[in-house]
């Protein structure tokens, strides 16, 4: 099992999806369940197993409880080779009951992230990565890059492109997703759009410009 995490917004869930498009074609079978955090109390750890199972074995099996689903993915996975995802996971229980130490077979690879890095200890991963915010210099290429394809902005945009860097707290994501939001916008535009996010937190953001890329 691998073990990826780092604060909200810093791109964990960016760098699962990269890997699952890198080796997904590696694999028996695949599954990849977003926002565990969100769908856990909604449907339930039963409906997760339940989408598990039929996304490996292609059918719908009755499960009545959670012991019972446990049981079920160790005697009908125990032999397959496959990768699982575990995105945004927050509480214990949801690794203990959806992929325990050696339920899958051979080779399997199981990838969880988490802002709770103890989570992932509690659990006896080995393979952590954290990740972490970029620096100032950093965070300069990589909105750079988004927002007008080189390293550095035209001197008319420093100020500006400044102001949009201060808003993503050094978050990768966000610096790719205000970059790309902000790409090919004459200066009057950056200045309206920017004056928009003052007082906003960053996960409002992300939320408008990612609807609007």
């Amino acid at each position: 099992m691998i073990g990826i995490w780092g604060t909200s917004g810093i791109g964990k869930t960016t760098i699962a999806k990269a890997i699952w498009n890198a080796i997904a074609h590696e694999f028996e079978g695949t599954c990849f369940f977003e926002n565990v955090r969100e769908n856990s109390p909604h449907g339930g750890l039963i409906q997760l197993q339940k989408t598990l199972l039929d996304k490996y074995l292609g059918k719908k099996l009755k499960i009545q409880s959670v012991d019972e689903g446990i049981g079920v993915i160790k005697e009908q996975l125990r032999h397959k080779k496959i990768l699982l995802i575990l995105d945004d996971v927050n509480q214990l229980d949801q690794l203990d009951n959806l992929a325990g130490v050696g339920w899958f077979g051979e080779g399997s690879r199981v990838i969880i992230t988490t802002q709770d890095s103890g989570l992932l200890k509690c659990h006896g991963i080995e393979l952590i990565y954290g990740v972490h915010k970029v620096f100032d210099y950093q965070a300069l290429e990589l909105f750079s890059s988004n927002a007008f394809g080189t390293n550095e902005p035209p001197n008319d945009y420093l100020e500006l492109a400044q102001r949009a860097i201060a808003f993503a707290d050094g978050l990768p994501l966000a610096l790719a997703i205000l970059g790309s939001h902000l790409r090919g916008i004459d200066i009057r535009s950056w200045e309206v759009i920017l004056d928009g996010y003052e007082g906003e937190p960053y996960t409002h953001i992300e939320e408008n410009t990612s609807k609007k890329l």
